[in-house]
């Protein structure tokens, strides 16, 4: 990997990092979905390491609790699945691929307690965070719709400066 690759996963990570903690007062609503979309779709595999990075950085500021293990594979999960549609040119398309990351998120994060604690234990995790999921599918949706095509188009060039 060149230098000029690892500084720009260095400051990516960064970014999404600050993007959570500026946001971080508003429930469910966050710019990271919208960004990994975007970095998925321009950088290809190396968001993977940008990923991993922000979690990471997360569990340093926040500990390293059962959710710090969500942020593992939630964040790839959205990984995949932008890579399945990557060719997409529909605005609306991504809209809604954030909505549903958003609506299933609490379903995702609640793995571990179906594996730790069992069906009753996993069902009323997800359940109990349902109304965070609503309000997090909503604004995904929102933001999405609104900042996808600005900061697609930022970010290009930015990445393009090779």
């Amino acid at each position: 990997m060149k230098i000029k690759d690892m500084a720009e996963i260095s400051l990516l990570s960064a970014l999404l990092l600050v993007l959570q903690i500026a946001l971080n007062f508003l429930p469910n609503i966050e710019l990271v979905t919208l960004f990994i979309i975007l970095y998925t779709l321009l950088l290809g595999k190396k968001t993977l390491y940008i990923i991993y990075i922000f979690a990471v950085l997360e569990g340093i500021i926040y500990g390293f609790g059962i959710w710090w293990f969500m942020y593992l594979y939630v964040w790839t999960f959205l990984y995949f699945a932008v890579r399945y549609f990557k060719n997409n040119k529909n605005i609306i398309v991504w809209a809604l691929l954030a909505s549903f990351f958003g609506l299933s998120f609490g379903a995702l994060c609640s793995i571990p307690y179906f594996l730790i604690g069992g069906m009753e234990t996993g069902i009323t995790w997800w359940i109990a965070g349902v109304p965070h999921d609503i309000v997090h599918g909503i604004s995904n949706f929102v933001v999405v719709l609104v900042l996808f095509k600005p900061m697609f188009q930022v970010l290009q060039k930015q990445v393009n400066l090779d």
